[in-house]
């Protein structure tokens, strides 16, 4: 599942966005224990800001401000997100779920 910060920490004009995506937090953790019994595994995934078309057309100074907030310190690539989709959809991380 796709989470997001938003689902933590409030953001101006984000109530519906931020309200789903914590809701997809919630039911990361408690599929997780409903389906355990059936050895499905549970995750959600919260890439951050990502290089996008549209990201590389924003406006300089709000792209700086992103940015800011990032521990890494820049954008993250689409290639970093599906390399940890697949990890977490192999059997090398077998014993995670609920994260």
């Amino acid at each position: 599942m796709n989470a997001s910060i938003a689902g933590s920490k409030g953001f101006e004009a984000s109530t519906v966005y931020s309200a789903t995506k914590a809701a997809i937090r919630s039911l990361a953790r408690t599929w997780t224990v409903e389906l355990k019994q059936r050895k499905i595994r549970v995750n959600a995934i919260s890439p951050g800001p990502i290089e996008t078309p549209r990201s590389s057309g924003a406006d300089e100074q709000f792209m700086t401000s992103v940015i800011s907030t990032v521990p890494m310190g820049r954008m993250g690539s689409p290639d970093e997100v599906a390399k940890a989709v697949s990890f977490l959809a192999s059997d090398d991380s077998s014993y995670v779920t609920g994260i």
